[in-house]
């Protein structure tokens, strides 16, 4: 979610991640993926503007306008 709503691309997060764009698309689809790679990709994301929020067992994103 937060990667379609900073309009970033697989392959932009990928990047800013410093992972593989295989590797990303991965994760995106659920599949199991490296503790510290999920961590490379949120710190991205939150660094473009994301923040997260966990409430009532649901996580939630907004991103800047």
């Amino acid at each position: 979610m937060a990667r379609a709503a900073l309009k970033w691309s697989l392959t932009d997060l990928a990047e800013a991640a410093g992972v593989g764009r295989a590797t990303a698309a991965r994760f995106e689809l659920g599949e199991p993926v490296g503790d510290d790679v999920r961590l490379r990709m949120e710190q991205a994301l939150t660094e473009a503007g994301a923040q997260f929020s966990k409430r009532a067992g649901r996580i939630g994103v907004s991103v800047p306008e």
